[in-house]
């Protein structure tokens, strides 16, 4: 069995494979070799690997030799993207190469051949993500009591279709559906799982893929699920099986989903679409009506239609209690609107409790409803019913009474979204842990597995030597701190930072553009701009490069504005607008940015990271605003006066190393391969001007060209790099 260094060498078995397009990189084999050592000595280990070293095959080919020796590891990722491409790309190639008497497609081998493997690969996806073949066909059987709409119908249809040629039953491949909540009602569900009762068992797609991943020694999932299973194994429960490494990459998002799977949430969406599953007091239609037909107690089922109308009283109380919360707010109804707005509330008993009162009583009704009917296939849809009614009870009680301590509560509003046909407020009740560290640290870093977290934003600066290989936990000081791998005794925590491999010297231009935040210098120490000075230095930069723009903002509201004030100008340039949140859904933008190499897209959100685009179709990334987090942001809040109370500084401690990380995953959309060139043009002066802003340049990578451009400065003055 060649080495990690062998394989990855010119000449290599990998380099065969690829041919001309494979070069070696040092910086892959430093990672690679880090991985190595961690996954030996059971340690914890960070590893920033910038864009194009490579990181994936890096710990990949550490991580599948250990499965060739009996092991077991976990990938975890948080894009789809980057779990196919494992999937469907590196992971096959690399086991061409270690484990060659495997066919390189595992999803192509039966389930024995598969089990015979050295290196037994799965994508392992939640249970709610596969089709369930029995409740498919019931559902299909009393679609037209279940569903009043003709358009849940047709979503109905879609799904039968879809059935009959998917080969792996899961929503990855499900066209897309007129009405979505319709998958609620054939989706493959713990609750009403009647196991090797199931007329089909055999053919069931989620236990098939059961099976598979009981067998599975390299499991690759996405970080909802993997803190899914850590969240239910606190609790001595959990899905996923054992195993000896864990790999997070895109670490810089696991705070943030960790913080929701310890915390808890409840949308009036959901509980609505619940309620509405069961008694469509509308339209007289869902699963109770259907069933006063079968059932031999049509007194029990009327009383569960009773208590549905109650829990639905009881949820409009409850969400609207939440909603007086906040500072002000329009008057509405169901049909009214909602004022977008966030607000925490610090004590319990602020809002109707009636609600944890009313899903406890409809869960007891839904399981004694279970002894009167007649068909087992409905015994098994109750239970779930009554499971799913128990869970919103509970969360229900432990958001009005905060009984989970150390969290901060908020209340979330904004707009309206639609449910079964309806309309319904986007009302959100939430709490999350103000810290995740200690939840990590017991449950995570100090089990008896390896943990490699690695991203290409997780340091606050770059090395000043340049050097390869590991060095000082100075720049990984934030991630060590807030993701909780400090304080684990004798067990080690080491770190490694790497460059990227592309030439930033001659690829890439930093321009800083003080104008847009000149003109009221009050506000200039906040990093605001009027709507008209904004949107004209962007209109500017954009010119300069005929579109092939990405323009990034930290909220909507800036974005909406300077939208609707460049619309006009960019359709008379033949530039085509895409502005996130009116023009379509991210994935549609995007595609369409892609179409057009004169295109201008206005992004915010989930556009600073996970997009990736390469070559001449965007050529200029504009970063409208220091990426701060909103200061009266609940968990935002909740962590400033954690870290005052310590006797520390909020603001640098804090607020900086999360701009700083965000600000290097902007600015990383722009060179995504060695042929892209282009420019980051930051329209924020505080990037030069205040105390702080030598972080945020001191987080690029070295060798960057700069320029500098102020008002008032003539145009030889303004073009002098500083």
């Amino acid at each position: 069995m060649p080495t990690i260094d062998e394989i990855l060498a010119i000449g290599g078995p990998l380099s065969q494979r690829l041919g001309d397009h494979y070069e070696p990189r040092p910086e892959q084999s430093v990672v690679a070799a880090a991985v190595a050592r961690a996954m030996s000595e059971n340690s914890v280990l960070l590893c920033e690997a910038g864009t194009g070293v490579g990181k994936s095959f890096a710990y990949l080919l550490p991580a599948m030799l250990r499965c060739m020796e009996g092991q077991t590891v976990v990938v975890a990722t948080n894009t789809i993207a980057l779990q196919e491409q494992l999937v469907r790309k590196d992971v096959p190639l690399l086991r061409e190469i270690l484990d060659p008497a495997a066919t390189p497609n595992a999803e192509l081998e039966d389930d024995e051949s598969f089990a015979t493997c050295k290196i037994r690969p799965i994508l392992v996806k939640g249970r709610g993500n596969y089709v369930s073949v029995r409740r498919l066909r019931l559902a299909s059987q009393r679609q037209d009591k279940l569903f009043a709409d003709p358009a849940a119908r047709r979503s109905l249809h879609v799904i039968e279709d879809w059935a009959t040629t998917t080969m792996d039953g899961t929503l990855s491949t499900l066209p897309p559906l007129e009405r979505p909540g319709v998958w609620d009602r054939v989706e493959s569900d713990t609750g009403n799982c009647m196991g090797r009762k199931c007329p089909n068992h055999g053919i069931c797609f989620y236990q098939r893929a059961r099976r598979r991943m009981e067998s599975a020694n390299l499991l690759i999932c996405n970080h909802a699920l993997f803190f899914a299973d850590l969240a239910l194994r606190s609790q001595e429960t959990g899905f996923l099986p054992r195993y000896d490494h864990v790999i997070l990459d895109e670490a810089h998002n696991i705070e943030d989903v960790a913080s929701e799977h310890f915390g808890e949430s409840l949308s009036e969406g959901r509980v609505m679409h619940l309620l509405s599953t069961l008694y469509g007091e509308r339209t007289g239609k869902g699963y109770l009506a259907n069933l006063a037909l079968l059932a031999s107690d049509t007194q029990a089922v009327e009383n569960a239609i009773r208590q549905v109308l109650g829990a639905a009283e009881a949820s409009r109380a409850f969400f609207e209690s939440a909603l007086a919360l906040l500072p002000s707010r329009s008057p509405m109804g169901l049909a009214g609107g909602v004022e977008p707005g966030t607000v925490r509330y610090r004590s319990g008993g602020l809002l109707d409790g009636r609600l944890a009162v009313a899903m406890s009583r409809l869960s007891l009704t839904l399981q004694t409803l279970r002894d009167v009917v007649r068909h087992e296939a409905d015994q098994y849809e109750l239970n779930a019913y009554a499971q799913r009614a128990q869970i919103v009870s509970e969360a229900a009680s432990i958001l009005v009474e905060q009984r989970l301590s150390g969290c901060a509560y908020w209340v979330e509003a904004g707009g309206e979204s639609e449910i079964s046909g309806g309309r319904i407020r986007r009302v959100t009740v939430a709490c999350a842990p103000v810290e995740v560290a200690p939840l990590l640290r017991e449950h995570l870093f100090k089990g008896e597995h390896s943990t490699i977290l690695t991203s290409a934003t997780l340091a606050t600066r770059m090395k000043k030597s340049g050097e390869l290989g590991e060095h000082a936990e100075t720049a990984f000081a934030h991630a060590i701190t807030r993701l909780g791998c400090d304080q684990l005794g004798d067990r080690p925590v080491r770190t490694v930072q790497v460059g990227s491999p592309f030439e930033y010297a001659t690829q890439a231009e930093l321009i800083i553009d003080t104008r847009a935040d000149a003109k009221d210098p009050h506000r200039r120490s906040f990093g605001s701009a009027d709507t008209a000075t904004l949107a004209a230095c962007v209109l500017e930069h954009v010119k300069e490069t005929d579109g092939g723009a990405f323009v990034l903002f930290t909220s909507y509201a800036s974005l909406h504005a300077v939208a609707g004030r460049l619309r006009p100008e960019l359709q008379r340039l033949g530039m085509p607008l895409l502005a996130q949140g009116i023009d379509g859904s991210r994935e549609d933008i995007l595609r369409r940015f892609r179409e057009d190499s004169r295109s201008v897209l206005l992004g915010a959100a989930s556009f600073w990271q996970g997009v990736d685009v390469r070559g001449r179709g965007l050529r200029n990334v504009v970063i409208a605003k220091l990426p701060f987090d909103p200061p009266d942001r609940p968990l935002t809040e909740a962590r400033s006066e954690l870290i005052r109370q310590r006797g520390g500084s909020p603001f640098m401690e804090d607020a900086v190393p999360r701009a700083v990380i965000r600000f290097k995953q902007g600015f990383g959309r722009l060179i995504r391969s060695r042929e892209d060139r282009g420019r980051v043009v930051v329209l924020d002066g505080r990037l030069v001007t205040s105390r702080y802003g030598r972080y945020f340049l001191e987080a690029l990578p070295a060798g960057l060209p700069r320029r500098r451009i102020d008002a008032g400065l003539s145009e030889h003055e303004s073009q002098i790099p500083f």
